[in-house]
């Protein structure tokens, strides 16, 4: 199968991603793949590209680590919902060190993470990258925690208030 912005666009379901995956698997070009169909100016094929990624192990995702802050650029400005949630997912399995620490993506994360018009998918993941991100800030994570304790569960659903839950209780690493 080549992988071309057709065969990605054409991508319709579960056995199709799984397809494209393999192949990527096949070239162990991880980066290149997400360098290639990631940009695209039709949404649809980078959110098939995000999905087709979402199936790698975290070892082959590694490769996109040095694309860490063009992934997180990618998140900040793209007006596609499933293209964010799935880069966020990415980032969400790829290293971050206190030197990846970026202001401007802590800003959204904690923003979109209490966003009550915001799809629970992004709240979820935003919160997960914003716990990692304060981790490294004592005075970070002491604010982070009061600004998860003084939201108000009824208006968040289950997921949300999941995410919420195993981070006040330690349990999310």
């Amino acid at each position: 199968m080549e992988l071309s912005k057709e065969n990605i666009m054409a991508v319709k379901g579960e056995l199709d991603a799984q397809a494209v995956y393999r192949e990527v698997k096949r070239s162990d070009d991880f980066a290149g793949f997400a360098r290639r169909f990631m940009h695209s100016d039709d949404g649809r094929v980078a959110r098939n590209a995000f999905w087709v990624l979402t199936k790698a192990t975290d070892q082959e995702l590694s490769q996109l680590q040095g694309m860490l802050n063009e992934l997180i650029d990618l998140a900040l400005k793209t007006e596609h919902s499933a293209v964010r949630r799935l880069s966020l997912n990415i980032i969400e399995r790829l290293k971050m060190e206190e030197d990846d620490l970026r202001t401007d993506f802590l800003d959204f994360c904690l923003e979109h993470m209490a966003d009550l018009d915001e799809l629970p998918g992004i709240q979820s993941i935003s919160m997960k990258l914003a716990h990692r991100m304060c981790k490294f800030y004592p005075e970070l994570m002491t604010e982070f925690k009061a600004t998860l304790e003084s939201m108000e569960l009824e208006y968040y659903k289950p997921a949300v208030n999941c995410v919420r839950s195993r981070i006040l209780k330690g349990k999310l690493s």
